[in-house]
This record gives C-alpha cells, structure tokens and sequence, in this order.
C-alpha cells in the first residue's frame, strides 16, 4: 500500500505481517526512506544485529523511535536525508579530544 511506501510524519502506523525477523528486516529495509527504526526484543543477539543491519539514520532498541539527544548526530538515511546529519560536525567535536602531534620528515639522528 502507498501508506507503507511514503515517509509520513503523523499519529500514524502501518503492521505488515511478515513470517520471522529475517522477513521483517527485509522488509523494514526495502524502502527509499530510513529515518528511524525500532525493535523490541529481549535477544541480545538480535538487537545487536538489527542496530548493525538495519539502514536507517536512528536505531532504537526497546524504546520508541520518537526523541534523541541534541548532542548526537540525527537525520536519515537514503530518501530521509538531506545533506549532513543534524548535529553531525557539532557532536564530533563534543566526542573528540584533541592532540596536537609534529612528525619531522628530517633524517633520523
């Protein structure tokens, strides 16, 4: 359905059944969009590989997929972005320490 298609930004969800978590991955991943993505799980295992697997800007794992923290880059991916992600530089300099490093490229003494 054209619903299931489209990146909607309402009240709005859409169930598609699908027959495992390998089916209902390729689903959620056969899309232009990638904003964000969620799954409730109580496998450590498939958490770990769905925040590895699924292609979207924002993974979620037991929370919902509305909110994030300021400080941390956020956007989408594919059709959900528009140029750098939101906060992307801005949360590389919170995350960096910096070193000052001089290398000559003289002979060794």
């Amino acid at each position: 359905m054209r619903i299931n298609r489209e990146e909607m930004f309402a009240p709005v969800t859409c169930v598609i059944k699908a027959g495992g978590y390998d089916e209902a991955l390729a689903i959620a991943n056969d899309s232009e969009f990638g904003l964000t993505a969620g799954i409730m799980t109580s496998s450590l295992a498939r958490a770990s590989h769905f925040r590895a697997n699924m292609r979207a800007g924002c993974v979620m794992v037991n929370l919902p997929t509305a909110g994030t923290d300021y400080h941390v880059p956020f956007g989408g991916r594919g059709a959900s972005s528009f140029g750098p992600r939101e906060q992307g530089r801005y949360a590389a300099e919170f995350y960096t320490s910096v070193k000052t490093a001089y290398v000559s490229a003289g002979e060794p003494s």
